[in-house]
């Protein structure tokens, strides 16, 4: 089924993809002493929200008009989980931009992807079929698992996301997974047959502490030590920038990515969690095992946006913590955007 949207979300979230001015040829001049002092109080304020966690957290948030960036642990491997959705729609919105699909095109719901939970029950009825844009908000708003698998397949496979991804020159991000398959390593198995409800069933039973460490959302050190399906902060940090700016997509297919990110329903209390009651946010989150993060583009008062990765690993104080670092921060660089000095020329720093 597709449920349209308002046309009133769709002129709000235009907002996100406005041009954005060039850089300066000369490079920057010499940051002033007050500039210097706001850059270090918003990493002091960065460090102090991740001691929050007893595991390990990364920032990176980038003005897009100047495209100043400021980074904790921004070069940092962490799992992705189902933040990797961002780069997955992005490579479906590729495919409508090359005409190789539509948005009302209707993709079969083939009962070899389903997953658990969300629309799993649907997969199991003959004929079922959703169209692409109702996969998407699926994925991206509700972070259904099943959804996201059959546009994965649809998108080329894992390998064919990150090649998407690299060819933007963004470098530290890949996709080696769909999600049942990242399911299966978090849950140190890797089965070549049966169903993914039975293959689960069966690893839980074999080992009932994967059952305990989901029910605890305690970390799996092993799964967050693993190359595969990670990013940096930086690095997912320049896929979002990417998209904001157009250079990735055609106007129309970055202003529908971006309107349904603004619908996003979960993590209400990590970016969004402590910013002022209607900020416009766009965001996608990922959650599994100790794993809590959160991505998108904050819009300020005055019309200024800024991209904003969130990644919080290895921790076992639960999503409370995790939210909390989250929201903070947020909370944080929404201020330090918004009120310190002007800073018309970019500059990166990563704590």
């Amino acid at each position: 089924m597709d449920f349209l949207r308002p046309i009133s979300v769709l002129t709000a979230f235009s907002l996100f993809v406005a041009p954005l001015p060039g850089a300066d040829a000369f490079g920057p001049p010499p940051k002033p002493l007050l500039q210097q002092t706001a850059e270090a109080k918003l990493l002091g304020e960065f460090a102090r929200f991740a001691t929050l966690s007893d595991g390990t957290v990364g920032i990176a948030v980038r003005d897009l008009q100047t495209g100043e960036t400021q980074a904790l642990n921004g070069d940092t491997l962490f799992p992705m989980a189902s933040a990797y959705k961002v780069a997955v729609a992005g490579r479906i919105f590729a495919l409508i931009d090359a005409g190789q699909l539509k948005l009302e095109d209707q993709l079969a719901l083939d009962p070899a992807l389903a997953s658990e939970g969300g629309i799993a029950w649907m997969f199991s009825q003959p004929g079922a079929h959703l169209s692409v844009d109702r996969l998407l908000q699926l994925m991206m708003q509700k972070s259904d698992n099943n959804a996201t698998d059959v546009l994965v397949a649809r998108a080329g496979g894992p390998q064919a996301i990150t090649q998407f991804v690299t060819g933007l020159g963004v470098r530290g991000l890949r996709v080696d997974s769909d999600t049942a398959h990242l399911l299966y390593r978090a849950m140190g198995i890797h089965p070549l047959s049966g169903t993914f409800r039975q293959n689960a069933e069966a690893a839980r039973k074999a080992d009932p502490q994967i059952a305990v460490r989901d029910i605890r959302d305690l970390p799996n050190i092993a799964f967050a030590a693993e190359p595969e399906d990670t990013s940096t902060p930086t690095a997912m940090l320049d896929l979002v920038t990417a998209f904001e700016a157009g250079r990735a997509l055609s106007p129309a297919s970055t202003q529908r990515l971006f309107t349904i990110m603004a619908g996003c329903e979960t993590g209400k209390a990590r970016i969004v969690g402590m910013l002022p009651p209607g900020t416009a946010v766009a965001h996608k989150t990922g959650s599994l095992n100790g794993v809590g993060n959160d991505v998108g583009v904050v819009r300020l008062p005055d019309g200024r946006r800024f991209a904003v990765v969130m990644f919080v690993m290895k921790d076992s104080k639960g999503h409370v913590s995790r939210d909390r670092v989250i929201a903070e921060a947020a909370r944080a660089a929404y201020d330090y955007f918004l009120y310190a000095p002007d800073r018309e020329h970019g500059r990166a720093h990563n704590a």
